[in-house]
């Protein structure tokens, strides 16, 4: 693999740099333009959403905060415009000039210009994501090389460039609100996992979400790497995928010592070792690297077994796809926790997975209009307005041999903060359970 990097600079000393969000990765873009020497300018809608010790720092620093809405005074004289991965790139253009504009681009996009050859393997794909990255990177690790593990997975790559250390391999989770402001961003190996309606709040629509994905793609050249499932080959070719593919084989049980559950986890594992193996891990340290990896957190994570039943944790379910994927990694009978705001899909195309697997299904907060037409008459549905009464219901129903689920297909917003705060309520049930 050619491994030059070749792009101008992204700010030149004493240009205009406009951050928007105070976000983790908003605020390494502004250290990051800072040593730059770049002026920087803040935007935060929310005053609260800036750490104070972050604003000393910056203030001190010469950059300029300012909170409240957007205007397109805010943007007349930049040079290029770094948003939050959570801000919609069609709401940002009606702010900005109609033509010769500042550039707009994506924090790992940014940081990407300032690598030194360092080789890149980034993932995308609607999910299964954080996994594969793990997966790979831990396989990486096995094999002895040094790795930045980061992106959309938590750390930013400005983070990683200001830190100036020196990783044989990045490994980087990629979302499609990253690439859709990525221009010269090139992972010498790309992986594609799957595509599946999510994120239509952001997107205009599917064709945008998908076009969004596959440029992770667009700056590869003919010597680097795409690791793609067979589903998605007609759209690779109407993408113009340039780099060599490789054809995941989904059926591949190459890694029979695991503890992750499900056959979609079978995937992940193939995927991160085609792609690993390129950059010289060999087979054996990929395997040892599988048998010692755990469930990550809210992702089909083992939370406790007792009296013969598993209590398992997928709060990280969001969307209908991430549901029929947890569905089917069970073969024992399922007692399924569902609820939350619902962003979306088609709930009655699951009423035949339902039917075999489900033994009960416990709704709780939000979204039981949705549930409850599309699954009436398929499996038992009770109600509660929390959690807790809603997982010590199906306690009462479990025996020994089933698996007590809790896979929402929902954001979390209605009770919680997040899906980790679910998913850390969850365990906190689970432990109290007698």
């Amino acid at each position: 693999m050619s491994l030059e990097h070749t792009h101008a600079a992204p700010v030149k000393a004493g240009e205009l740099a406009v951050v928007i969000g105070a976000g983790r990765s908003g605020r390494a873009a502004v250290r990051l333009l800072l040593r730059d020497g770049a002026r920087v300018r803040l935007l935060e809608k929310n005053p609260a959403n800036i750490d104070a010790a972050f604003l000393t720092e910056i203030t001190r620093a010469g950059v300029e905060v300012v909170t409240g809405e957007h205007g397109p005074e805010h943007f007349a004289d930049a040079a290029c415009i770094i948003p939050s991965p959570g801000m919609p790139v069609a709401s940002l253009l009606p702010l900005l000039p109609a033509s010769g504009g500042p550039e707009v681009m994506a924090e790992m996009e940014f940081a990407w210009r300032h690598l030194d050859g360092e080789p890149v393997l980034a993932v995308t794909g609607t999910s299964g994501k954080t996994t594969t990255v793990s997966l790979a990177a831990a396989m990486l690790e096995a094999q002895g090389l040094h790795v930045f593990l980061g992106g959309n997975i938590g750390t930013p790559l400005s983070e990683y460039v200001l830190a100036g250390r020196r990783a044989d391999v990045l490994v980087l989770e990629v979302s499609s609100f990253q690439l859709q402001t990525c221009s010269t961003f090139r992972p010498h190996v790309g992986v594609f996992l799957n595509i599946s309606p999510n994120h239509l709040d952001y997107h205009k629509d599917m064709d945008e979400y998908a076009a969004a994905k596959f440029r992770l793609f667009r700056c590869q050249h003919a010597d680097d790497i795409a690791v793609l499932p067979p589903s998605l080959r007609e759209m690779a070719e109407a993408y113009g995928v340039p780099s060599e593919k490789i054809w995941l084989d989904e059926q591949s049980r190459r890694f029979p010592q695991s503890r992750l559950f499900g056959g979609h986890n079978r995937i992940n594992m193939e995927a991160a070792w085609q792609a690993c193996r390129h950059f010289g891990v060999e087979e054996a340290s990929a395997a040892r690297a599988v048998a010692g990896f755990n469930p990550l957190p809210n992702r089909l994570e083992l939370v406790a077994e007792k009296d013969g039943v598993l209590y398992v944790n997928d709060s990280k379910s969001t969307t209908v796809a991430s549901l029929e994927v947890a569905l089917k990694a069970f073969e024992q009978p399922v007692l399924l926790l569902c609820g939350g705001k619902f962003k979306g899909g088609d709930l009655s195309a699951l009423r035949g997975l339902v039917r075999k697997h489900v033994k009960a299904v416990a709704l709780f907060g939000a979204g039981r209009e949705h549930f409850e037409p599309a699954w009436q008459g398929v499996a038992p549905m009770t109600w509660d307005a929390t959690l807790e009464p809603a997982v010590r219901r199906l306690r009462a129903l479990a025996a020994p041999g089933d698996v007590v689920l809790l896979s929402p297909a929902t954001a979390s917003f209605d009770l919680y903060k997040n899906y980790v705060a679910r998913g850390d309520d969850f365990k906190r049930i689970v432990g109290l359970l007698q």
